[in-house]
């Protein structure tokens, strides 16, 4: 409290929770997203838009937000746990698990975007420190934003969903280096070569990091034990929120970002098996502290500059969706995505992301950037991300129609689908699935195969295999295969989550087939048994059952004995799986 007892920025926080608990939710009933609205609020209320008329208008003044710096404190404690739940979000094994498209898409994408980005930025006579932060920073996507719309279309399991996320993935690891970057870059400014003071920001960001999370995993994991026996709900918040801000203060007094330390945070809780209750506390807080942080970053638009700028903030826009789409298009196409999900996915991914208001803020802090071009990005970030939605759903509409015509020409069966009888599905046609293709075509039985990599699919037909182009998720294409006339669906998909958007969307349009699906191990196995497969095989208990039967006959053990053995264990292992699901999914 302040010398006369009343709650400081109590008028702020009182208006925040109005906004939020009123005007958010009736932008969420006309389905406009909520970084959004908060972004919109904070731009209108902000002390660039109506607050700047509360002198002619005193009444204003209770309504608007007439300085940023009255919520900045609570914006970063948005920033801190926007970080932390992105933390959360990853492990060790889920990065291992989609290696490929998280470090040759991800990382392509931002290396690509950031070299085009930044050249031309350089070219506009920025520093080379300035160009690079800048064209990192614009190589970023919202993923908060392309998040949320792929899980209101439910296209998150799908080809496309899944390189969007692993891009998005790669997008928020990259945030580590290049924090550790500025705060070294900015601490040390004027003290040597930009190449010396690289090698030195990567090396001391590398040996923090690498030092909390070790001693962190050593520490936060039998401090959580501890307070789970205990069983008591409020110490498991506090000690939360402890670890939240305690490592995120280390890295501050490390001479780094704590933006930095709450992701290390919640990539720390993320290797125990506390993550998901931690999700689930720190959930209420998520959203509200998310939502101020947006409200801050749209405080700090200035609308009175896109009237000041009305040629040149535009077409930057246009400039930065040009540029990232370009890059990002190629990419998407040659890791497999037919050239309409690639036009899709360049358009969605294209706007600039919340991270640029948060590297771009604390490289103005150090003085890296220029005030003028600082404000100036933010802007553009800022547009193309109040644009999103609209220009994703124009790049959907693009990318069917290019897929009507081009697609169908390459890959559409050539004869009569409806002549299809008792035949199986094969969803996915990698080595797996051309393996049961060669032997269902050995037994004489038909089939047909949904593949999502245009190049394979064009490969194959050439061979003469009856494979098509598609989702196997999509009912429209289940339909034009004759699921109702099939015997069953087999599921060979390497992609975890697009085996599972396909188990649901076979089940909700056929209860009763039989659906027999590959899964990578046991964890996803029950996943897929849960969404409504009949069959799961897990391929990492198939193999090592192999192995075991080779070293048991290498004993001398009889290979009936060892054959018993084995389906003992299987059936032990997987008897919750084999079980019919039940007649509704």
């Amino acid at each position: 409290m302040d010398a006369h007892g009343s709650i400081p920025f109590l008028k702020e926080i009182i208006l925040f929770l109005a906004l939020s608990g009123v005007l958010i939710p009736l932008l969420g009933r006309l389905r406009i997203n909520p970084v959004l609205g908060f972004l919109s609020v904070g731009a209108v209320l902000g002390p660039y838009g109506l607050a700047s008329h509360a002198d002619a208008w005193p009444l204003l003044s209770w309504l608007t937000f007439a300085r940023p710096e009255d919520v900045e404190f609570l914006a970063e404690l948005g920033v801190i746990f926007l970080m932390f739940m992105i933390g959360l979000e990853m492990s060790v094994e889920r990065l291992w698990s989609m290696r490929r498209q998280v470090f040759g898409l991800g990382g392509l994408q931002v290396a690509l975007s950031a070299a085009a980005i930044g050249g031309l930025a350089w070219s506009f006579g920025n520093a080379v420190e300035a160009s690079v932060i800048l064209g990192v920073v614009l190589a970023f996507s919202s993923t908060a934003i392309v998040m949320q719309l792929l899980i209101q279309r439910r296209e998150l399991g799908t080809p496309l969903g899944q390189a969007a996320f692993a891009i998005l993935l790669f997008q928020d690891l990259a945030v580590v280096p290049l924090l550790v970057l500025i705060s070294i870059l900015g601490a040390a400014a004027g003290e040597g070569s930009f190449a010396v003071l690289l090698g030195s920001a990567l090396l001391k960001g590398v040996l923090t990091v690498l030092a909390l999370y070790l001693i962190g995993r050593r520490v936060i994991r039998p401090l959580f034990h501890q307070i789970a026996s205990e069983r008591q709900p409020d110490t498991f918040t506090a000690l939360t929120l402890l670890t939240t801000l305690g490592v995120a203060t280390l890295t501050w007094t490390a001479g780094l970002s704590m933006a930095l330390g709450a992701l290390l945070a919640g990539l720390i809780i993320a290797e125990t098996e506390f993550r998901h209750e931690v999700e689930i506390t720190i959930e209420p807080f998520k959203g509200l502290l998310m939502g101020l942080f947006f409200m801050s970053v749209g405080m700090g638009i200035d609308l009175r500059a896109l009237l000041a700028e009305p040629l040149w903030i535009p077409l930057s826009v246009l400039g930065l969706l040009a540029l990232k789409g370009l890059v990002l298009v190629v990419l998407l196409r040659r890791f497999g995505l037919s050239w309409g999900r690639a036009a899709e996915g360049s358009l969605l991914l294209g706007q600039g992301g919340e991270f640029a208001f948060i590297v771009i803020g604390l490289a103005l802090g150090f003085g890296l950037l220029g005030r003028e071009i600082g404000q100036f990005m933010l802007i553009v970030v800022g547009v193309s991300m109040l644009c999103a939605p609209v220009i994703a759903r124009l790049g959907q509409t693009l990318g069917n129609r290019l897929d009507r015509r081009l697609v169908p020409a390459e890959t559409a069966p050539e004869t009569g689908l409806g002549e299809l009888q008792g035949h199986v599905i094969i969803a996915g046609f990698g080595r797996v699935g051309q393996m049961v293709a060669q032997m269902l075509a050995e037994q004489g039985i038909p089939f047909v195969a949904i593949e999502s990599d245009a190049k394979l699919v064009a490969q194959q037909r050439k061979a003469g295999m009856p494979l098509v182009f598609g989702d196997a998720s999509r009912p429209e294409l289940l339909r034009k295969l004759r699921i109702d006339r099939a015997q069953s669906v087999v599921l060979t998909m390497d992609h975890t989550a697009a085996a599972e958007h396909a188990v649901q969307g076979i089940r909700r349009l056929m209860p009763m087939l039989r659906i027999i699906a590959r899964a990578r191990d046991e964890r996803h196995a029950l996943r897929l048994r849960d969404a409504g497969a009949s069959v799961v095989v897990p391929e990492t208990l198939e193999s090592g059952l192999q192995l075991t039967g080779w070293v048991l006959e290498s004993l001398g053990v009889p290979p009936e004995a060892s054959l018993r053995l084995l389906e003992q264990e299987r059936e032990r292992r997987i008897v919750a799986l084999r079980a019919e699901p039940p007649a509704t999914a």
